[in-house]
């Protein structure tokens, strides 16, 4: 899947300026004054909670290179757990909710994934999003599940006891980014433990790794049930946001969004996650603009960065601000990691 230097997470120092920039101009974003920020804000919003959908899925795709399209029903299973926590006249608590949300999609990644994980390739694809569909039928079929139509989340969780207000639309801003943060923070400190490094290992050469004694089942399920965890951390997030969730949170094309946002931000590191949703996000309301055929448009766009930029936005930036010496420094992390793997042999 991705190149092995990709997992190390190497930028030129112009690419890691950009990025604090970025960074940077979040934290100011909600203060630019204007007629339709509020909507911006909240499209900022749904941009951030989408990176924190598309970085979880990248520990399992980049990293371990294990390719999910049945990611989505940990995203929406965390939605409905919120749903179904909140009473019709009382916020759910923040500090029960989301950890039970969170929980619930761990726990059902980790029943999955005890079965999955011991499939490869092209059946690991077809079983994740068959047990998916299982899951979206199950609650589209259930009307005491929400049916189709799915259930109404009446109020933002109660977040009085931290000191802010979820319905405040610049604190929810302000939790959602700070959650992104520590997501990535946390990934980016897993890719450089001994945990992420035979993650990494697995996804090179997994016959090695076990070879050399690594358990590679265990280490895989783990990051399933990781990274599940994860996406309903986003899908809790999305449910507080709109207020609103039904079957399609579960639904194919969400995981397929997953999976096209790593392509197009860079696959094996999460700041091209984050750029990925960033950009994706973005690229939909901007053909969706511009023609009712917007899909096809995104499509061909896709294939086109496929095709110039193999590693993604962030790699093609990598490789014009970074130039000669950016692709040494990683020739040099790439035979660096390889003899680790031989060494260990």
């Amino acid at each position: 899947m991705s190149h092995p230097r990709s997992q190390l997470e190497h930028f030129p120092a112009a690419v890691k300026a950009i990025l604090a920039l970025g960074a940077a101009a979040l934290l100011v974003f909600p203060f630019i004054p204007g007629d339709s920020m509020d909507f911006y804000v909240q499209l900022v919003t749904q941009m951030m909670i989408v990176a924190i959908f598309a970085m979880s899925l990248d520990l399992l795709q980049g990293v371990t290179g294990l390719v999910s399209l049945g990611h989505a029903a940990f995203f929406g299973l965390a939605g409905y757990a919120l749903a179904f926590s909140t009473p019709n006249d009382t916020p759910a608590s923040l500090l029960t909710s989301l950890p039970l949300a969170m929980l619930a999609s761990g726990a059902a990644a980790v029943v999955i994934g005890a079965l999955v994980v011991r499939t490869k390739g092209i059946y690991f694809i077809m079983v994740t999003m068959a047990f998916a569909q299982m899951v979206f039928y199950l609650f589209h079929d259930n009307k005491d599940l929400g049916g189709s139509d799915g259930l109404y989340v009446y109020f933002r969780p109660d977040a009085t006891m931290l000191g802010f207000d979820l319905e405040n639309k610049l604190h929810f801003y302000f939790f959602t980014l700070a959650c992104m943060l520590v997501v990535y923070a946390l990934l980016r400190r897993l890719l450089f433990s001994p945990f992420g490094r035979a993650l990494g290992g697995i996804r090179i050469n997994e016959h090695r790794m076990r070879a050399v004694g690594y358990g590679t089942y265990s280490y895989k399920l783990t990051a399933f049930g990781l990274s599940g965890m994860l996406a309903g951390l986003a899908g809790y997030l999305w449910a507080a946001q709109t207020g609103y969730v039904n079957p399609e949170l579960m639904g194919f094309h969400m995981s397929a969004h997953a999976v096209m946002m790593l392509i197009l931000g860079g696959m094996g590191n999460f700041a091209g996650a984050i750029i990925g949703a960033f950009a994706f996000e973005y690229l939909i309301h901007l053909f969706k603009d511009m023609t009712k055929h917007w899909q096809l448009v995104m499509g061909v766009f896709i294939v086109l960065v496929v095709i110039v930029a193999p590693q993604g936005l962030l790699g093609l930036l990598s490789k014009f601000l970074g130039g000669n010496k950016a692709s040494t420094k990683g020739q040099q992390d790439s035979a660096s990691e390889s003899n680790d793997q031989e060494a260990a042999s």
